[in-house]
């Protein structure tokens, strides 16, 4: 019989999963952490977990905050367990789990009292945030920050009563600020080029609209590192619960399952001190731009690249994707061929070496990602981790055909329905927009090319606008499955 995570429990738990070897009731608060996923639960809440495992910086505990409707049940979930996750990782070769527990609290969504306290508090030193790619306010086509948002020009105008994450930021800087007390540092951990510079463009951009001198005090010193971060982890159901309690006896709300592999690859940009995180295997650079880029559009563009094609198809697992003959020889085609060759070199990496890693993480049959959750959200994701390689690819005259492909893809999956007839649930912020759209460019392709905030100026370049609408108009007449063997027949 599985037995129910918490602290009391740990000795129990300890045959079958690695617990903590520090004592938590010494942990003292050093980060504030906005979107406590799974993501964040299994990447840089484990790197703070194997420091606190060597003895190591007890004064760098996490605090969660919530600020979405849906955090409170995961703050009820983790509150019961005493803020303890189970990581469980999953190679094709080998599993094997841990109890993890730097998290020390978790402020519940609606408490701005108790959020703007700890962000006012000396010992937070580091807000960090994986509030996904959508949550920066940003126009996509150009990346910048948009204070016309409404949320945004809301807490605008009462700075005061903040909702928003950058609301929160900005009025916990100015009451420290007011108080004589130093700043935090801001460390964004979402999958965004150049996150650190986004993240600085809200806090900095939202304080402009209320407080000239403060959005200076800001600019001047609040630090905003640029970050990559790598960890493929997927969304949790029954299953992982299930298999939680199978395998290592424990049962817990919400455990985290990941592959084996993490990075993190971090500029050494801190105003108030961090913990030692190389200690725990992070790469600290001067410059986080190549391994960005690298990741961004070879792991999260290759994501796209699979996940439209098997959502047609009905394919559910990932690694069942990466088992047909047509979507894999798709991803290696256009990766090969398109992405690879216009990204910049990536010091001490060889870019096919690391492509090949990344097939091979997409291959894990353990993982149990979905090809559901990478089709999620490509309003945001297309800007920053497709279009950037086609700009790229047409500015140095080279092919853009496969691409095309997956925009073409995305549109036809967007439509709302696979090849078999199956009807695909809503699954982006903007779908009623996108499906409108997707309709509509099912007879006029260029409808959905006109949508500028994602495709911007690639959209209105006559051989992407050509190659696009002749693959969309394939996938219409012939389905995913026949279009991609022409692709590669070519």
């Amino acid at each position: 019989m599985a037995i129910k995570l918490c602290e009391a429990a740990l000795d129990a738990i300890k045959a079958k999963a690695a617990v903590p070897a520090y004592d938590r009731s010494q942990l003292k608060a050093g980060i504030l952490h906005f979107g406590v996923g799974n993501f964040h639960r299994a990447h840089q809440a484990v790197y703070l977990d194997d420091l606190f495992n060597m003895g190591r910086d007890h004064d760098w505990a996490i605090i969660g905050a919530g600020v979405m409707a849906f955090d409170a049940r995961m703050r009820e979930l983790l509150a019961g367990q005493d803020f303890l996750t189970t990581i469980v990782e999953q190679e094709a070769e080998s599993s094997s789990a841990r109890v993890t527990g730097p998290m020390i609290d978790f402020l519940a969504p609606g408490d701005r009292v108790g959020i703007l306290a700890r962000l006012a508090d000396p010992a937070i030193r580091i807000v960090s945030l994986t509030i996904t790619e959508g949550g920066y306010f940003i126009d996509p086509a150009t990346g910048r920050f948009n204070p016309e948002h409404p949320a945004i020009a809301k807490d605008g105008e009462t700075p005061h009563e903040p909702q928003t994450v950058f609301g929160l930021i900005v009025e916990g800087l100015r009451l420290r600020r007011e108080a004589g007390v130093g700043p935090f540092t801001v460390m964004s951990c979402d999958n965004i080029p150049h996150n650190g510079a986004v993240a600085r463009s809200a806090v900095v951009g939202l304080a402009n609209l209320s407080d000239v001198g403060l959005a200076s005090w800001i600019s001047s010193e609040v630090t905003f590192p640029n970050a990559m971060v790598d960890r493929i982890t997927p969304a949790t159901g029954e299953r992982e619960k299930r298999l939680c309690a199978q395998d290592y006896g424990i049962e817990d709300e919400w455990p985290a399952f990941c592959e084996g592999f993490r990075q993190w690859v971090l500029e050494d940009k801190f105003c108030a001190g961090r913990p030692g995180l190389e200690h725990a295997g992070v790469q600290f650079v001067e410059d986080v731009t190549p391994y960005e880029h690298m990741k961004i559009r070879i792991l999260n563009g290759g994501h796209a690249i699979i996940a439209y094609p098997a959502g047609l198809m009905d394919i559910h697992f990932v690694h069942e994707a990466m088992e047909n003959d047509l979507v894999r020889a798709f991803l290696q085609k256009v990766e090969r061929e398109e992405i690879l060759p216009v990204l910049p070199p990536v010091p001490g990496i060889e870019l096919d070496a690391y492509f090949a890693l990344v097939s091979r993480r997409f291959a894990n049959p353990k993982i149990g990602d979905t090809v559901r959750r990478l089709c999620l959200d490509g309003s945001n994701r297309q800007p920053k981790f497709i279009v950037p390689s086609v700009a790229d690819s047409l500015a140095a005259g080279g092919p853009i055909e496969g691409l095309a492909l997956e925009s073409a893809l995305w549109c036809r999956y967007c439509h709302g329905t696979t090849d078999s007839g199956q009807v695909i649930e809503p699954n982006d912020p903007n779908w009623p927009r996108l499906q409108v759209q997707a309709i509509q460019a099912k007879s006029e392709p260029d409808a959905w090319l006109a949508m500028s905030d994602i495709y911007g100026d690639v959209g209105a370049d006559p051989a992407f606008r050509e190659a696009f609408a002749r693959w969309l108009g394939a996938l219409w007449r012939d389905g995913a499955k026949a279009t991609l063997k022409a692709y590669l027949d070519e």
